[in-house]
């Protein structure tokens, strides 16, 4: 390999990006929309579910019972019906997501010791949210009961009674259960997955629709050369936006970065190679740029935001998806940044992933080499 014409190769590239503002703001600019975008807009957290209530019972007992909903973070009490009727008018209008009813006899039951039902309806379109609404509800209806159980015992001159088993959950990692803590790393993986490819998935491409790819095949740059030339600026383009989403996670997304920067950017790099030298072969094997731009679209959006444990875990999806995902390189990067990200662990714990992730940059490399020789006869 000749470093001078790889030098000139990468000064060529690093010219036309320069000179074209497109191809700079699609790099620059693109991904820190994206994240701002993203990570505002995505969020896991459930809080201030809409609820109505219909209090039959219209009693103090009644109305310390809706103050437990009402004072939860959980749940937003949007208002009172008087009836089935416009209860079931305000879930399908969308305007709550569940609906308490208080029977009439509830004060009555509570007051003889008999057991007392209260009923919440869901509305079970969105069935990620109502399970964890369901969830809180039975939080909240136990405590309150708890706290009732006691209260009676204690009016009755009964002994104190003390839980036999007291659970005291500590939550590592992410004190808080911030969505975004988790969400954040993810997105710049998936983010910089699809940059990155649509970047280079131009260069080729481009390079045979101008009709200039004639002029380099008759020089005497050798393929390797070319792609390596090609990849140098993109990869440097590339840090820098690396750069930007750690900052903006940093200082704006207020996520903590407990590891190694020093890691998390050398890991970067590693894919960032792979998913280049993969824009390269997409454009090598496309020889033209708006299917060069589809083909990198639908290689690496769909498969990264998917099948990369990102959105869904990859535990519950089918064995044979499962083994898919392997070949997705967003799924090592999102675990490596996860893991530097929120455990501050080292590679004495992403070993694994950081040689798969190795492993598909080395082949990505090779491929487009090989893909390139063939082009260049």
């Amino acid at each position: 390999m000749n470093l001078i014409r790889l030098g000139a190769m990468a000064r060529k590239e690093f010219i036309h990006v320069l000179r074209d503002p497109r191809s700079l703001g699609m790099a620059i600019a693109m991904p820190v929309f994206l994240l701002l975008l993203y990570g505002y807009a995505l969020t896991l957290d459930v809080d201030n579910v809409p609820m109505v209530v219909w209090d039959q019972s219209e009693t103090p007992a009644s109305r310390e019972f809706i103050s437990r909903f009402a004072g939860s973070r959980y749940f937003s009490v949007r208002g009172y019906v008087r009836n089935y009727r416009e209860m079931v008018h305000a879930i399908d209008s969308g305007e709550v997501l569940t609906a308490l009813t208080v029977p009439r006899e509830f004060a009555q039951c509570l007051d003889s010791g008999r057991p007392a039902s209260v009923q919440l309806i869901l509305d079970g379109s969105d069935s990620n949210t109502a399970t964890l609404a369901v969830s809180y509800a039975e939080v909240v209806v136990a405590t309150y009961t708890q706290e009732i159980s006691l209260e009676k015992i204690r009016r009755l001159g009964g002994p104190a009674l003390h839980l036999p088993l007291e659970a005291r959950p500590r939550v590592w990692y992410n004190t808080d259960l911030e969505s975004r803590n988790f969400i954040i790393p993810g997105l710049i993986a998936v983010i910089m997955m699809v940059i990155a490819a649509l970047l280079t998935s131009l260069t080729v491409a481009r390079e045979w629709e101008r009709g200039t790819m004639e002029q380099l095949i008759s020089t005497p740059v050798k393929g390797r050369e070319l792609i390596l030339g090609k990849l140098i600026p993109y990869l440097a383009i590339g840090q820098v936006d690396v750069l930007l989403a750690v900052l903006l996670g940093q200082f704006l997304f207020r996520v903590p970065l407990r590891g190694s920067v020093l890691l998390l950017f050398a890991l970067a790099m590693v894919f960032l190679v792979g998913t280049m030298s993969l824009g390269i072969v997409i454009s090598i094997v496309a020889k033209n740029q708006l299917l060069a731009n589809q083909m990198a679209m639908v290689l690496t959006y769909t498969p990264s935001f998917l099948l990369s444990g990102f959105v869904f875990p990859i535990s519950n999806m089918p064995k044979i998806v499962q083994l898919v995902t392997y070949l997705v390189p967003a799924r090592f990067f999102i675990a490596i940044l996860k893991g530097i990200y929120l455990k501050g662990v080292g590679l004495e714990i992403l070993t694994v992933e950081a040689v798969l992730l190795t492993v598909f940059a080395v082949g990505m490399v090779a491929l487009a080499n090989a893909l390139f020789k063939k082009k260049m006869r």
